[in-house]
């Protein structure tokens, strides 16, 4: 076996997320995000590239802030994308510039409406005890 699989095989059995203080794995996306004890507490956007913003999350075991980037959970949405950023314009909620709070998604048809789309999808995850 080349040193190029080996590789490939290990990125295979890589966990989803390890947490940085307490080191619980959580094997694949699903489990992190039905995890009771992960709870999401933000976002920090990222205006110059929207996938590499951060959603943040509480792990309620250990009190760790762990981080996913949109990239991770962007194919949870499935709509429409908009072209035209709205941010600091008329009209503007601030939505995307508070990093905690309010997760809901942006009424705007805004470029970056769809990743507060994907905020509520991730809040709105139906949660495990027990994970």
């Amino acid at each position: 076996m080349s040193a190029a699989e080996n590789k490939t095989d290990d990125a295979q059995q890589a966990p989803f997320k390890v947490c940085t203080s307490c080191k619980h794995v959580w094997p694949e996306r699903d489990d992190f995000l039905s995890d009771a004890n992960v709870e999401l507490v933000g976002y920090q956007p990222h205006f110059e590239e929207l996938v590499a913003g951060l959603l943040l999350f509480n792990h309620l075991k250990c009190g760790s802030t762990l981080a996913l980037t949109v990239e991770e959970v962007q194919d949870l949405y499935s709509g429409e994308i908009f072209s035209q950023r709205l941010t600091g314009m008329p009209g503007c909620l601030g939505l995307c510039q508070h990093q905690h709070g309010d997760l809901h998604p942006c009424p705007n048809k805004c470029e970056c409406a769809w990743v507060r789309r994907i905020l509520a999808i991730v809040h709105e995850w139906p949660k495990r005890t027990g994970v």
